[in-house]
């Protein structure tokens, strides 16, 4: 087994297949182009670091995933959805969210690993229609939401934020249904936490994982402004069942 590699500048980045890297740090430097970034998530690398470090690439193992179809709501978020206390949106404002994102206060973090070079290395994926926000409003305002990359059948989920209780869940729950609707198989949650475990979501051996993506990978990526893709996005079977109009079993 290999140790992480070392990219240099600006140069076409090739990255390693993680299962012959030993741990789960994969390279370091390198760019945040449209098409390493693009490259990187394929390979199921992901770029995670702090301003005062070089750029870090990553391969978790285990990998904390979502199966769309095997996903769940809590009763009381269901109770949350029903009062209809926010409206949503897709791709509204994707650089609000990030914005919002790298304010978010974390647990046991220091300031936040969504910098200025990431906010723009991601605002250039958005424009080019592969990455996406889901955005929660209350009274015209923006309260919640989250973005994430989406290829193939895969969706990444990067990051989320709620300035009202529960609207990040809410934008994550329209979201699942959905991508389980639209066909996808995977949502890769990346690390372990308590929040994204009640929606289901699991930890599974990085080479699982990857074996998934490979298959989710063939699948065509929807590409473009998602709100001109699915203009009714969140009212999926599982949001009609949430609103009562068919029978929410639980």
């Amino acid at each position: 087994m290999a140790t992480e590699a070392y990219f240099y500048g600006n140069a076409q980045i090739e990255f390693p297949d993680p299962r012959t890297i030993d741990g789960e740090l994969i390279g370091v430097g390198g760019n945040l182009h449209s098409s390493t970034l693009i490259a990187a998530y394929k390979k199921g690398i992901f770029p995670w670091y702090s301003d005062d470090e070089p750029l870090l690439w990553w391969s978790l193992d285990p990998r904390f995933v979502i199966f769309p179809h095997r996903f769940h709501v809590s009763k009381s978020l269901v109770k949350r959805i029903r009062k209809g206390t926010f409206s949503l949106s897709l791709d509204r404002d994707f650089d609000g969210v990030m914005a919002c994102c790298a304010q978010q206060t974390r647990p046991g973090q220091n300031g936040t690993w969504i910098t200025n070079e990431m906010r723009q290395a991601y605002g250039e994926l958005h424009r080019l229609g592969y990455a996406h926000s889901v955005e929660t409003w209350k009274d015209g305002v923006l309260v919640g939401g989250l973005y994430g990359v989406s290829l193939g059948g895969c969706f990444y989920g990067e990051s989320m934020f709620a300035r009202v209780s529960d609207a990040s869940k809410v934008a994550f729950a329209a979201l699942l249904g959905l991508l389980e609707e639209a066909g996808f198989g995977l949502v890769d949650c990346q690390q372990h936490t308590r929040h994204l475990g009640t929606f289901g979501a699991i930890d599974t051996p990085r080479n699982f994982f990857l074996d998934h993506l490979e298959r989710e990978l063939e699948k065509p990526t929807i590409q473009g402004n998602w709100n001109a893709c699915f203009p009714q996005f969140h009212v999926s079977t599982r949001w009609q069942q949430w609103m009562g109009e068919k029978d929410f079993k639980k």
